[in-house]
């Protein structure tokens, strides 16, 4: 007599039904779900939203970290700013790097180059242009181009290259997210360690004057680190400002060059502002129009810079003036570039 082998079935028991009714979604979070599928959920909290499953070897426990754009003027963010410094610190050192890059001089060209300029503005304005006779007379002509220059240079980074870091760089804005005001800034930073250089070129030459002729600059000097300061301030309300409606705006590209040209010419940089004003021939003045360089808020920085070093003419009028406006400049500056931030990475 042959037996069958029993076959055992397993009926589903309490404790199954209550794991498929623990694995089974709520219906809250069905309609999270929804939403976030949707769009509609834009405003639900990150802490209450389901994160996807980790891939193998990586494992990430915190809320789900949602980048969307604001509405109206955005204030900035300082405190991402200070968690990334270090990104702008590789960002300054690589705008450096490039700039040098398979260059037979090197960085001797930071040197070469501004000497090169004051050469060329001494010989034409002070030597055929006669310009040297409204100098003091223990002002060397040389000195006093390089110091308009030095304090130009920031400016002119700021125009030249800081208007166009982000149209230049434009994958960073489209392939990650990292703070955009840094890109601009660090155009800056290269030029910062530019004009440190020339500075300590500039040194040297007020040396050599000292040894040749007994130049000494005034006392006054120890407040150039202010006016470096109030320097850098304008360079990067201008930066950010150029920068941001050179994206918008792309025909603003063309106009870099004009601008930087016009407005060093109008900054009296290379000459003493003295062809602004009008004498007699028995050297009394008749006409006085410096006042238009006040509406210039950079002219009373750089007018400054000379005025402490070498004891010139001081317009207090005109470096309030461009305070006021190197304040304003860098506060428009930041807020509209926040603003069409949002936009970057679309029409970049």
């Amino acid at each position: 007599m042959s037996v069958s082998p029993a076959t055992d079935v397993a009926s589903p028991g309490p404790a199954a039904d209550a794991d498929a009714d623990a694995a089974a979604p709520a219906p809250a979070d069905l309609d999270a779900d929804a939403r976030a599928a949707s769009g509609d959920g834009a405003d639900v909290a990150a802490s209450q939203r389901p994160t996807s499953a980790p891939t193998p070897g990586h494992e990430y426990d915190g809320p789900e970290l949602i980048i969307r754009p604001r509405r109206g003027w955005i204030a900035v963010d300082w405190s991402e700013l200070w968690r990334h410094r270090e990104l702008l610190y590789f960002l300054v050192w690589r705008d450096v790097k490039v700039r040098y890059k398979q260059a037979i001089l090197g960085f001797a060209w930071a040197i070469f180059a501004p000497l090169i300029s004051v050469v060329l503005f001494t010989t034409i304005f002070f030597r055929f242009a006669g310009m040297g006779r409204s100098l003091p007379a223990h002002v060397p002509p040389a000195l006093y181009v390089f110091a308009g220059l030095i304090a130009w240079h920031l400016a002119s980074s700021a125009i030249g290259q800081g208007g166009l870091s982000l149209v230049s760089q434009q994958n960073l804005l489209s392939k990650i997210y990292m703070p955009r005001l840094f890109i601009p800034t660090a155009s800056i930073g290269g030029a910062l360690v530019d004009t440190c250089i020339s500075w300590g070129v500039f040194a040297l030459m007020m040396v050599y004057y000292h040894l040749r002729m007994g130049f000494t600059p005034e006392w006054t000097i120890i407040f150039v680190p202010a006016l470096t300061v109030l320097s850098i301030c304008a360079s990067l309300g201008i930066a950010y400002t150029l920068s941001a409606a050179t994206v918008q705006y792309r025909d603003l590209r063309f106009l870099v060059p004009f601008i930087t040209q016009t407005w060093m010419w109008l900054s009296a940089v290379a000459y003493p502002p003295s062809i602004f004003i009008r004498k007699d021939a028995a050297g009394q003045v008749v006409a006085d129009h410096t006042w238009v360089l006040a509406f210039n808020p950079l002219f009373g920085i750089f007018d400054a810079y000379r005025a402490a070093i070498f004891g010139t003419t001081f317009r207090p009028w005109h470096l309030l003036s461009s305070i006021v406006m190197v304040a304003a400049m860098l506060t428009f500056g930041l807020f509209y570039f926040r603003r069409t931030e949002r936009r970057f990475a679309d029409i970049a």
